[in-house]
């Protein structure tokens, strides 16, 4: 089985070649070696490779910078997506593509079903919304997986700012009223694998997060508990929970985005993994430093 990684060099990218099951032909490619902007490049690539699976781990994520520069989030997380849908059409391969919690605005208190009407407030969002139809509307055989709030050990996400602010400052004030689940980026990685290799016959949208719920607030309090527990922070920091209002960013977050993920858990045949032992998982690995 021939894979094609894009976007290898991102934290979901990395955490995919680490996991890559035994058997798989993996060729993991970094934005510098294939952008897919670039419907050129991918043409010669596929025709290259001749992957039967295409995993794209490649995105825009830069969520407050895309509200000045959307052109490049489009490019990138709506466009980007379709050329490879063709791509996959034209060659007969499958298609597994990486979407968000974020195409979710206001709503019901409730975990959000891949049926739920998505209503992004954000460039980002938007734009990921794009890439999903683009993707779910082409004539190849996809499935499109959304994913929250992701982090692994390696990489720019919450987990590790936080580690790196309590350390340097010893205290932090966090956003207290916005709510989903933290998702380790390898156990996303294995379901993606998943559906790569063991349940092809899975296609659509499909939810997927660590289990429970959490503000970024609870988060950082339980990175500060399982920092310390692993060694990684000296003293225990302040952590002050805010408002949203107290903590001005440039795009809009959804204030509850927790995925409802019992179809994928069921479809799939996985079990629940807590989002609190997961990230105590990843910060007791060798080298995770923040």
């Amino acid at each position: 089985m021939r894979v094609l990684v894009t976007g290898a060099g991102g934290q979901l990218g990395r955490e995919l070649l680490h996991t890559a099951p035994p058997g798989a032909e993996v060729r993991g490619l970094r934005r510098g070696e294939l952008d897919i902007t670039r419907p050129e490049q991918i043409t010669s690539v596929v025709d290259a490779l001749r992957p039967d699976v295409i995993l794209n781990a490649a995105a825009y994520t830069a969520v407050d910078r895309a509200e000045s520069e959307p052109g490049l989030a489009h490019a990138v997380n709506a466009r980007g997506p379709a050329y490879l849908a063709a791509a996959c059409g034209r060659l007969g391969a499958r298609l597994i593509h990486v979407s968000t919690d974020f195409v979710f605005g206001e709503g019901p208190c409730r975990p959000r079903r891949p049926d739920d009407p998505a209503r992004p407030e954000s460039v980002y969002g938007r734009t990921k919304y794009a890439g999903e139809q683009g993707v779910l509307e082409a004539d190849c055989d996809a499935a499109v997986v959304r994913a929250s709030w992701l982090y692994a050990r390696a990489g720019h996400n919450f987990v590790n700012t936080m580690l790196r602010l309590m350390r340097e400052r010893g205290a932090v004030r966090v956003v207290a009223d916005q709510f989903g689940a933290p998702t380790w980026a390898r156990g996303l990685a294995r379901v993606l694998w998943s559906l790569a290799l063991e349940h092809r016959e899975v296609r659509g949208l499909l939810h997927y997060s660590d289990a429970g719920c959490a503000s970024w607030y609870d988060l950082a309090v339980a990175v500060a508990e399982e920092g310390r527990a692993a060694g990684m922070l000296e003293r225990a920091p302040r952590i002050q929970p805010i408002g949203t209002e107290d903590y001005p960013a440039a795009a809009r977050r959804p204030r509850f985005s927790l995925l409802d993920c019992r179809e994928t858990l069921r479809r799939l045949r996985l079990e629940p993994l807590h989002w609190r032992e997961q990230l105590r998982r990843m910060l007791a690995e060798p080298g995770a430093d923040g």
